[in-house]
């Protein structure tokens, strides 16, 4: 059954998507038939194992890869057969990253950095989006460490100038790649709340790849992949709750590898 983005208020969907690497015998199936939508408003967490296939799904989400089979739209627009050009415009214009290594440009200061997206699109953030520009920076504590490079920060610090340039242009969908993997524990949850509040405040869509049950657990949603597949979609779920599922579909894979040699 095909899902449409206009009848489930989805941000994201992706439709029957397959991704292999390689050919022959050498060929992995990372992603297996895939078809899943990402709501609106909703901040949803993608888990699994390692070689499950969760960052390849964010990836051809987000149209930073192609997928071998299927189909991938966001909001209403079909991505999936869309030339580079057109894929860098969409991304700019709609959507928002934050990677867990930051991917600040060096050369340019806090304000810089956040500034980025309006730059690439050439143009001036107006009136209005300035105005949101300087609540994000108020909100993230980095009013006195605009003229401050990268290097100059923490990495706390670094990752609120990465959600403040993501979230710079309120674009409908932003994606996060483990953004805790590289803070401490305090910090973590900071980042978190503002994921989350971007979410239930401002109406965006929150989709991030994560390890961690604790940075799960902040989501409103849990997707858990596979071998390639969705094997659990749970609304909100406690660290516990998610660390149990977890350690219960490991036990499985075990096990089934087990009867299998």
């Amino acid at each position: 059954m095909e899902i449409t983005s206009t009848d489930l208020g989805l941000a994201a969907r992706v439709q029957q998507l397959t991704k292999t690497y390689g050919a022959g015998e050498g060929a992995v199936r990372a992603l297996d038939g895939v078809t899943v939508g990402i709501r609106r408003g909703e901040f949803t967490a993608i888990m699994g194992p390692s070689g499950s296939g969760k960052s390849t799904l964010m990836h051809i989400f987000a149209g930073l890869d192609a997928p071998t089979a299927g189909h991938v739209w966001i909001g209403d627009t079909e991505i999936t057969g869309l030339s580079d050009l057109e894929l860098t415009v969409l991304r700019r214009r709609r959507v928002g990253f934050v990677f867990q290594a930051f991917n600040l440009v060096p050369t340019l200061d806090v304000m810089g950095n956040i500034l980025l997206p309006f730059d690439l699109d050439g143009r001036q953030p107006t009136v209005l989006e300035r105005s949101r520009i300087d609540g994000l920076i108020a909100s993230l504590g980095l009013g006195d460490r605009l003229r401050h490079r990268p290097h100059e920060l923490s990495g706390g610090q670094q990752q609120r100038v990465a959600i403040a340039r993501a979230l710079a242009t309120a674009p409908d969908l932003v994606f996060a790649d483990e953004p805790t993997g590289n803070l401490d524990s305090r910090t973590s949850r900071e980042v978190l709340a503002l994921l989350r509040a971007a979410s239930a405040e401002h109406g965006q869509s929150i989709a991030m790849v994560t390890h961690d049950p604790i940075a799960a657990s902040h989501a409103d949603r849990v997707l858990f992949l596979g071998d390639g597949r969705i094997v659990a979609d749970k609304p909100r779920q406690s660290a516990e709750q998610i660390s149990t599922y977890m350690l219960a579909a490991e036990q499985d894979v075990a096990r089934d590898a087990g009867v299998t040699a």
